[in-house]
């Protein structure tokens, strides 16, 4: 039985290493997820409201499908997937819309 400090919290916990490194790059992909799904219905909406250049959604474009597709590659190196960053908020439902 683990110790408890003041408070009745555990004094310490047991952190298995390799999956501590999983859950802290599922964390910050997560993040980043979001941070992409948002610049993406930012442009998006910025595009159809014709306030981009040809020229800037091309660019903006290019960048969302790279950054898509670097998302993609992290996820495999940490052996993650999609479902795996969307994390559950209880009564508020799922962070990431569910597409």
């Amino acid at each position: 039985m683990a110790a408890t400090a003041p408070g009745g919290a555990p004094a310490r916990l047991d952190i298995d290493g390799p999956s501590v490194g999983r859950d802290l790059a599922a964390l910050v992909l997560t993040i980043v997820e979001l941070l992409r799904q948002l610049m993406e219905r930012q442009a998006v909406r910025r595009v159809e409201a014709g306030e981009l250049t040809d020229e800037q959604v091309e660019r903006v474009g290019t960048t969302l499908m790279l950054l898509e597709r670097r998302m993609e590659e992290l996820r495999d190196q940490f052996g993650l997937t999609a479902a795996d960053l969307n994390l559950d908020l209880g009564p508020l439902g799922s962070l990431l819309p569910r597409d």
